[in-house]
């Protein structure tokens, strides 16, 4: 009989409340106040007009992998209700229960209709190609606003995106439709104050909002399961919002230097030129002299702060700065203290300001103070120079400046660097097979402010002791082969745990067709994409059980996240263990019953039902809006105690894909247009998950997987100082801090080659550069196997292993068998062994060291952090 870790009892347990308050009070601190004339916060709750799409139906998450099957899901409606607001507007939001049921009924019907015209069509890619919409909402008459006589008006705007789709740059999506923009105007004119929420994922049109001149605007993005209260708690003032943006909010989508050419703009999902190259986001609208919406980093607090630049230090590690944050207003608050650096002009063309660290201050009551030190090291300062192929300082002055948002950043000091400095020398990696035309800053006139050439004539001054500066030089691996221990008697993990052997001893010992099937998934067998798993319902896929009986090799549980796990909140078995019941559908669209695999048969007298509720979290974005490590670390950690619970090992999780263009239908699953953000919160997520003893996160997708039309033969032709400034290095910063267990690659070409197939990317880099330990997976279905048909050439299975890319998931018997016709010489691409044991003894390592055994310890331990932000 199978043995399930889930729960057998439907009530709500213990930790599941504890969770969801948790996320209640974190989520606040990601919610950024965007305008605010004085009417938040709130005096108290009272009467209130309600309208939007997400008054009732707030949107917790995207679509897609990234989705969780919370038990509930709060929405606005039902935290201000529970906050104590009487909500006047329910004839309305009846109406728009009805008309949004009615249009899920049709888009069920289309569904249904494409696969009836195409049965072999896989309902996930009919999902994909004909996402659902929601309706327009119904009009607001004078019916309902006198029925709703009131002072206070709240509108949820809402948008929802997803997997396998990129947004577009319309109305109703991007831009606000013809009905919002009308009931936005009747609201300014019937009601004393309105209050607009951004039930959003990631960057939209505001300029209407701003010409609308609402009272106050509030992004309270995509806050998760408990959305309501916590949005309830902001506007209240009794969590007061204290995020900031990760990404620039441009005037128009226009000004993007990637507008005309993103994703389908233009007509070409094939090839993808990132020609503005290391200008993403701010880096691009400071440097040009941009005028934007919201610059990267804003936020309004519902008080005032003042700073107070300390001393400023640096050595051959790095540069410290004292800063002095006073809460000089009448509410309570945290303020986000932000440090960029204005490199000096030299060989290389480079930003105007680059975020170099950040620190956040504790609550402060009116009154308070708090001093921060914030540290960072070198090579936040530095650029790579492709010439030389190493991470540089060039010779000047790098102004240090002192913000609360990249348009009022003020100069505060200075690190002089007397001469050229070389950090790390590398290898010219990952060439460019195509020309690319790049831009170029020259000409160009960035921001600036009266007194900022003053500013930088009076700021004192630390030299860096260059002569101290150790040079690191990557070594690279010639070959995958070394020495291993024979046995007589197969090797057990009994073995491997004690010491007695390795796991590459193990993985040498095994036959041809063991390493092959330890390599492809659960053993190369089909699987059902999104929902693989046996041992733990829902689950994303499992590693082989082949070496179970024999040498009890246990197979990793891998489960999609990142908003929270994503499993099958209830199912069935039969008194054998047998799944009768939920346990097949993938999971982000359980809802299309009867379109594909739908559950059939009567259900025994004896089964036994099972339950798994997790928590969803915030989205990637409004976690990394709060600034604040130690908030993504908590709720690491409590992910990886319901992993813990419920027996999953690997979180498919974080995602950290640059936000490149607004339109990228997967933004809300990413952090930020900024890899220092993105890499120190994707490593405070990975220590928190990791703190728990035995399992791990993969981060994900590696890398340049920054649009999601044609993702799967996208080809991304990117420089290689581009790729290791800006789409490498939040990654980069992941792994030298956190060490996760896992990485997945990208479904993505990058110049002219799968990502899942190149060495350069998965070996020198990845390991012998950073240094990573652990194993690396393909994403679900890159090389065509499994039940996810594709269109054109994917990645090749045996090149997959030849790169270092160790698992293909979900895996299928095309994959392991051209491992094994490469292996013999039968195919163009001939396999070494010595590439084959090293990926299976990578596994076999991270299985060995999980929780499927006892006395696990956290992973993380094993590792020596290099990187992570010092700020107190």
């Amino acid at each position: 009989m199978a043995k399930y870790l889930a729960s057998r009892s439907p009530e709500v347990s213990r930790q599941e409340t504890e969770h969801k308050q948790l996320v209640r009070q974190l989520a606040p601190q990601g919610m950024v106040l965007l305008e605010n004339n004085g009417v938040l916060p709130l005096s108290g709750p009272g009467e209130v007009a309600l309208f939007g799409a997400g008054a009732r139906h707030t949107v917790k998450g995207g679509t897609g992998s990234g989705d969780v099957n919370s038990r509930e899901v709060v929405n606005v409606e039902q935290g201000l209700v529970n906050a104590g607001f009487r909500v006047l507007t329910g004839s309305w939001l009846d109406a728009y229960d009805a008309r949004l049921a009615e249009a899920r009924a049709e888009h069920r019907a289309l569904l249904k209709q494409k696969k009836a015209e195409d049965p072999e069509a896989h309902f996930i890619l009919l999902y994909f190609a004909h996402p659902f919409v929601n309706p327009e909402t119904p009009e607001i008459t004078q019916a309902v606003l006198q029925e709703a006589q009131t002072e206070l008006a709240v509108y949820v705007l809402s948008r929802n995106s997803g997997e396998g789709k990129d947004r577009l740059a319309e109305k109703g999506d991007y831009l606000l439709s013809d009905r919002e923009m009308e009931d936005l105007r009747l609201l300014r004119a019937n009601y004393k104050k309105l209050v607009v929420l951004l039930n959003v994922g990631g960057v939209m049109d505001t300029a209407f909002l701003r010409e609308l001149g609402a009272d106050a605007l509030l992004l309270m993005s995509q806050a998760g399961a408990g959305s309501g209260d916590a949005v309830a708690d902001c506007l209240l003032g009794i969590t007061p919002p204290s995020g900031r943006l990760t990404d620039t909010w441009p005037l128009n989508y226009s000004d993007y230097p990637t507008a005309a050419t993103f994703g389908s703009n233009d007509g070409n999902t094939d090839v993808e030129e990132y020609s503005e190259g290391i200008f993403v986001g701010y880096r691009y609208f400071d440097s040009f002299g941009k005028d934007v919406a919201y610059p990267f980093g804003y936020g309004l607090d519902y008080t005032r702060y003042e700073t107070e630049a300390g001393w400023v230090e640096a050595d051959q590690y790095g540069v410290t700065a004292k800063v002095k944050v006073t809460n000089t207003g009448s509410y309570k608050g945290r303020h986000v203290v932000q440090l960029y650096v204005t490199p000096p002009a030299g060989g290389l063309e480079k930003p105007h300001q680059v975020l170099v660290g950040f620190a956040k201050t504790r609550l402060l009551d009116p009154g308070a103070s708090q001093t921060l030190s914030i540290s960072f090291p070198l090579k936040n300062m530095a650029s790579y120079c492709p010439a030389c192929a190493s991470w540089v300082l060039e010779p000047g002055k790098y102004y240090l400046r002192l913000a609360g948002h990249s348009r009022s950043s003020r100069i505060v000091a200075a690190v002089e660097v007397p001469r050229r400095t070389v950090l790390e020398e590398l290898k010219d990696l990952l060439p460019l097979q195509q020309e690319l035309q790049e831009l170029s800053r020259a000409g160009a006139a960035p921001i600036s402010y009266p007194g900022e050439e003053a500013e930088m004539a009076a700021a004192p001054v630390c030299t860096l002791p260059c002569a101290l500066v150790e040079t690191q030089t990557a070594a690279y691996r010639a070959d995958d082969s070394a020495p291993v221990k024979a046995s007589d008697a197969p090797i057990t993990m009994a073995q491997l745990l004690s010491g007695r052997f390795g796991p590459r001893d193990m993985a040498a010992q095994l036959s041809d067709e063991e390493q092959a099937a330890l390599c492809v998934g659960s053993g190369g067998s089909q699987s059902v994409i999104g929902a693989a798993s046996v041992s733990v319902p829902g689950a994303a896929g499992e590693t082989v059980s082949l070496l179970l009986e024999e040498r009890d090799v246990r197979p990793l549980i891998l489960a999609d996240g990142p908003a929270g796990l994503r499993l099958t909140p209830h199912f069935q078995a039969d008194g054998e263990g047998n799944i009768v019941s939920g346990g097949g559908f993938f999971a982000a669209i359980a809802g299309l019953e009867g379109l594909d695999g739908g559950e059939a048969g009567e259900i025994p007298g004896d089964a036994i039902d099972y339950y798994q509720y997790c928590t969803a979290i915030p989205i990637a974005t409004l976690i990394a809006q709060s600034w604040d490590t130690e908030l993504a670390r908590k709720l690491g950690r409590m992910v990886g105690a319901e992993m813990q619970k419920f027996g999953v090992s690997l979180w498919l999780a974080p995602g950290m894909n640059i936000h490149r263009n607004a339109l990228c239908g997967r933004n809300f699953e990413y952090y930020s247009e900024d890899p220092l953000l993105s890499g120190l919160m994707a490593a405070a997520d990975t220590i928190g998950v990791q703190s728990v003893p035995g399992v791990g996160t993969t981060p994900k997708h590696f890398a340049c997987n920054n649009q999601e039309d044609n993702r799967n033969f996208t080809d991304s032709v990117v420089s290689l100082r581009a790729l290791r400034e800006i789409y490498l290095r939040g990654f980069e910063i992941c792994v030298r801090s956190a060490q996760p267990m896992s990485i997945m690659t990208s479904y993505n070409l990058i110049n002219g080659t799968h990502a899942a197939n190149i060495r350069d990317l998965l070996t020198h880099i990845l390991r012998d550069e950073w240094g990573f330990a652990g194993f690396v997976m393909t994403d679900w279905g890159t090389t065509g196997s499994g039940e996810m048909p594709t269109e054109g050439v994917n990645s090749t299975p045996s090149l997959c292993i030849e790169a270092g890319n160790d698992l293909i998931m979900p895996g299928g018997p095309g994959d392991h068998r051209d491992i094994l016709a490469a292996l013999k010489g039968e195919t163009a691409h001939k396999l070494s062994r010595d590439s084959l044991v090293t990926c299976a003894a990578r596994i076999l390592t991270v299985i060995r060291d999980s929780h499927l055994y006892p006395d696990s310890r956290p992973w993380t331990a094993r590792f020596g952090t290099e990187w992570f932000l010092a700020a107190e």
